[in-house]
């Protein structure tokens, strides 16, 4: 059996306003027809009653109700479903209908997330790129939506090159990423993501900032020999001390040397900018397909920067 394409199974919140959603969820006979034709559907949680059971208004006006033995996959733990779910109420969960009894309509998540993971997940393997939303965060990563509300992790250093002191720096809860498989599905059925691999590598990110360039930066970390300053999530470049600065700040600089031999970029601190908002729109190198190695350092640099993924399929991009 050959698994299905992420976008087969979005992570949750993506189908809830398209016409086939609508379509079945309009009246009593069209949910019939979804129960009939197992498909997977998407609502609002807009309550968690005492019992944990999920109530979920359908965008035909319709409310369902999930029962608590049916909001989560198995694998999740009886403590941490507890939180799962009550923290559903107010967005949007994908569920298959499950049984229609008058006017009570019964749903299952944990269906949806099933398949989900037999026909899509389960086939995954390292260097597969896939969508995923940015559910929340925690000092170490971020945990992603890549299915059906089923959540993976991606680590806080492997979001980028580029240093970050936590992952505010670099995402937003509710944000649509790229991602890649990292690893595949291990005991219990969770995968692994990274994302620097999708930005572009040392060459592609310097070609932007040529030297005698002045431009701005974030800072990222200080140091005793030199100051770190982000250029782009995937290059920074180096600078000498100078006080009054932190972690955070932004400040307009001048490229003094690129040297791709050393993957060095020196600057010059000219000043403090003035604080920009953060923009969180990336430029991805590459948005579908399978990567087998990719290779952040320049071919001329004797030090080698790479990631390789061990993959056992085809359709690999080089």
């Amino acid at each position: 059996m050959v698994g299905m394409k992420n976008n087969d199974y979005p992570p949750e919140g993506m189908q809830i306003g398209t016409m086939r959603v609508r379509e079945y969820c309009r009246s009593y006979a069209t949910l019939e027809k979804a129960l009939e034709n197992g498909v997977i559907l998407e609502g609002k949680a807009i309550r968690c009653d005492e019992n944990h059971n999920l109530h979920v208004r359908l965008p035909g006006g319709i409310t369902g109700i999930i029962p608590y033995s049916e909001c989560t996959d198995d694998n999740v733990r009886e403590g941490s479903r507890e939180i799962a779910v009550i923290s559903r109420v107010g967005k949007t969960v994908c569920f298959k209908v499950a049984e229609i009894n008058c006017d009570t309509v019964t749903l299952s998540r944990k269906a949806a997330q099933r398949e989900c993971m037999d026909n899509c997940i389960s086939f995954y393997e390292p260097g597969d790129i896939i969508d995923a939303v940015v559910t929340h965060m925690e000092p170490f990563g971020a945990f992603c939506d890549v299915g059906c509300g089923i959540v993976s992790l991606l680590p806080i250093d492997a979001m980028s090159v580029s240093r970050i002191s936590h992952p505010k720096d670099r995402f937003y809860t509710g944000q649509k990423i790229k991602a890649v498989v990292k690893t595949s599905c291990d005991c219990d059925g969770r995968i692994s993501l990274s994302h620097k691999e999708l930005l572009g590598t040392w060459e592609e990110n310097a070609l932007k900032f040529p030297a005698g360039q002045a431009v701005t930066g974030i800072v990222r970390s200080i140091e005793k020999y030199g100051i770190f300053v982000e250029l782009s999530p995937n290059l920074a470049g180096l600078a000498e001390y100078r006080e009054g600065l932190e972690a955070g700040d932004w400040v307009s600089v001048y490229i003094k040397s690129v040297i791709p031999q050393k993957m060095k970029v020196k600057l010059v601190i000219i000043d403090k900018a003035e604080r920009e908002k953060p923009d969180f729109t990336y430029e991805y190198y590459y948005t579908s397909g399978r990567l087998c190695r990719w290779r952040y350092s320049p071919e001329v640099s004797p030090k080698v920067v790479e990631t390789v993924f061990q993959n056992t399929k085809s359709n690999w991009i080089p």
